[in-house]
């Protein structure tokens, strides 16, 4: 049965980069004690695995022929004391190898996924999210076992094999040499299946990427919605069906490869075994070999092609471990697009939002006189955008095609359009600045611009009078807080998604920033209150529910620049007037930067900024512009004109300290 085919082959046929197996070394090296130790074992497992054969050789030719009961009884007592001694050197060994694969493991993981962290926002649009969880468990556990293998085996195989051919040929060369005419067959078997087996490793780990994917995206509440929503719960079970086929497919290739080395392999230690009884059994009964002897070269045998078979085995072990390294390496070798440069400072003014002091690269320095945006008149920073223009990446630039869908028939061809072109303005500190314009005007973009998610192609993002590409990225995030459209909650409880802003937060902080919201009481009237699990994206609270939670996530951190994608553009109108509410609490004192699609809060903006094609195409109140009678009052007309304002009755006994 032939391996399972892909319709974008290069994915399956590439092969391992050179210069992988160089890249594994230090990562074992880590571990040199277990490893030394292990190798200790080794060499004593590898001695008691010769010296048996040879004490079975006395007990036969010294104590049984002769009927010396003495011998016999203290060489089986030999015996018995190196099989104990050989059960504890299995026993480290089991513990050396594990202490290895478990710590590989820890590294590869850890290493991963601190560097996913780092790579910019395009490469998690484009990455399938089984395939990249694939890459932290499957080819991680992959490279651990192999390794494992490796270690336990390859020393004690090759000592043992030494050891043993040593031992055969002191006891008869002639039997060793016929023995030995052998090996060949047994090594051109195991390169031939093993490049097979290569192969189908390759493409059995993209494989279970692939279905890993599906089942992810399936699994998840909106997924699931869509399926029951469009009725395709039919087609989506066939879907997975077939994927599930070709893994099953692929699988049974790798076990039909796999046996057939095994068959083989037994079949020509069968043959060998049948070519030493003959041989040794005609010495022996020409009084040439003792019989002792020749138990004894029977029993050497098969410790001979056991290394031998495990050779081979090692082989296609190797090509496993390798693939795998080669895979996960593949992820570490992507250079994440935003970086920070070495001689990078802290914008001033910044606080962490976990210890309300200035960064200061990685340690925690009280910063004089720091207070916070609204409080004794002090103020945020401004946002300047000089000459700004930017296309989104490549897929190239920044992602894999192993991590995407393994099914393109062509490359996708990357597009020179400009998203922003020449983009020129300043939000000013402490100002509400709306950003309006037709979809796809690359309003978006500038938001993600702000906090660093990309860097502009040409021109430059200021905050404060600092190139952000010149300053810390915690320092950054700490100023920039953001807030979209879709509020992304982790499955877990509202404490922990509100402390994700600020973990030391106390409980009188978490509760006076849900009030500010304006969701304090929706939470006080659950049975668990903020140990509520919010379940999978928050989907057990409503859209208006979560985007309370985010604004007072936003409110615990605390920072002087907000950017929102304008949270009320999908709520009803009971849920929008409360958002509003908790908005103005939000952005008081703060430099704020907001796509606008309410005439609510384009009439609350000190500048409008109308963006239309990557550029600002009209800038003002919202009078100036209406009198203008440009893009801006035609979108009005189309957009804004037939909107009712909202205009809640504010408590004013809801506390706004927050700010």
């Amino acid at each position: 049965m032939g391996p399972v085919r892909f319709d974008d082959d290069s994915l399956t046929r590439q092969r391992v980069k050179p210069g992988t197996v160089r890249r594994i070394v230090p990562y074992i090296l880590k571990y040199r004690w277990p490893m030394a130790l292990l190798l200790l074992v080794t060499v004593a497992d590898a001695v008691i695995t010769t010296t048996s054969p040879l004490v079975l050789k006395q007990i036969i030719d010294k104590g049984i022929l002769p009927r010396d009961t003495g011998v016999v009884a203290w060489l089986c007592v030999l015996v018995a004391g190196l099989a104990l001694v050989d059960g504890v050197a299995i026993y480290l060994q089991a513990w050396c190898s594990g202490r290895v694969g478990e710590g590989l493991v820890y590294d590869l993981r850890t290493k991963v996924f601190s560097h996913v962290q780092e790579q910019p926002l395009a490469f998690f649009t484009r990455a399938q999210t089984g395939s990249l969880v694939s890459r932290l468990n499957s080819d991680v556990v992959g490279a651990r076992t192999a390794v494992t293998t490796l270690l336990s085996q390859s020393v004690s195989t090759v000592l043992t094999l030494v050891l043993v051919l040593a031992a055969m040929f002191y006891l008869s060369w002639q039997i060793t040499v016929a023995a030995l005419v052998m090996v060949p067959l047994f090594l051109f078997p195991a390169k031939l299946i093993g490049r097979r087996l290569q192969r189908i490793v390759r493409e059995t780990m993209q494989l279970d990427a692939e279905m890993s994917s599906t089942m992810n995206e399936r699994f998840n509440v909106s997924g699931a919605m869509l399926a029951k929503l469009y009725g395709r719960t039919d087609s989506e079970a066939s879907l997975f069906s077939g994927k599930a086929a070709r893994v099953r497919d692929i699988a049974v290739s790798g076990v039909v490869y796999g046996r057939l080395l095994f068959i083989l392999v037994t079949i020509l230690t069968t043959f060998t075994t049948a070519l030493v009884y003959g041989l040794g059994g005609i010495l022996t009964i020409h009084g040439t070999l003792q019989l002792g002897t020749l138990v004894a070269m029977v029993t050497l045998l098969l410790r001979l092609y056991g290394p031998i078979n495990q050779l081979s085995s090692l082989q296609v072990t190797a090509m496993t471990a390798v693939v795998s390294f080669d895979r996960v390496f593949e992820v570490l070798d992507l250079k994440p697009l935003i970086s920070e440069r070495p001689d990078a400072h802290d914008l001033p003014g910044t606080r962490t939002p976990h210890t309300g002091r200035a960064t200061a690269r990685g340690k925690d320095r009280p910063l004089p006189g720091a207070k916070r945006p609204g409080d004794d008149g002090a103020t945020a920073p401004d946002i300047e955008f000089d000459g700004v223009s930017f296309r989104y990446p490549s897929a190239s630039e920044v992602s894999l095609a192993s991590l995407e869908s393994i099914a393109l028939r062509r490359p996708e061809r990357a597009s020179d359009a400009w998203t922003l072109q020449d983009l020129t303005f300043r939000a000013p500190a402490g100002r509400l600045t709306a950003l309006v314009g037709p979809s796809g005007a690359g309003k978006t973009t500038i938001t993600q611009l702000v906090p660093r998610l990309y860097d502009p192609n040409q021109g430059t993002v200021r905050i404060g009078g600092h190139d952000i590409r010149d300053v810390t990225l915690q320092s950054l995030r700490d100023t920039v807080g953001v807030v979209t459209q879709d509020a992304h909650l982790f499955h877990d409880t509202l404490r922990a998604n509100l402390e994700y802003a600020r973990p030391d937060a106390t409980e009188h902080e978490i509760t006076e920033a849900c009030r500010a919201a304006l969701i304090w009481d929706t939470i006080s009237a659950l049975p668990d209150g903020l140990d509520t699990v919010v379940g999978d994206r928050g989907y057990r609270l409503s859209g208006g529910e979560k985007q309370r939670i985010s604004l007072a996530r936003l409110l615990l951190k605390a920072p002087p620049i907000v950017v929102l994608d304008e949270a009320t553009a999908h709520l009803d109108s009971e849920s929008e007037a409360s958002i509003q509410h908790a908005l103005k609490t939000a952005l008081a004192g703060r430099t704020s930067l907001v796509i606008a699609h309410r005439l609510s809060t384009i009439r609350e903006a000190d500048q409008i900024l109308v963006i239309d094609n990557g550029r600002v195409r009209e800038s003002g109140s919202h009078d100036e512009l209406l009198t203008a009678g440009g893009l801006y009052a035609d979108l009005y007309r189309t957009q804004f004109a037939q909107q009712t304002p909202v205009t809640p009755d504010l408590d004013p006994d809801l506390s706004p300290e927050l700010h």
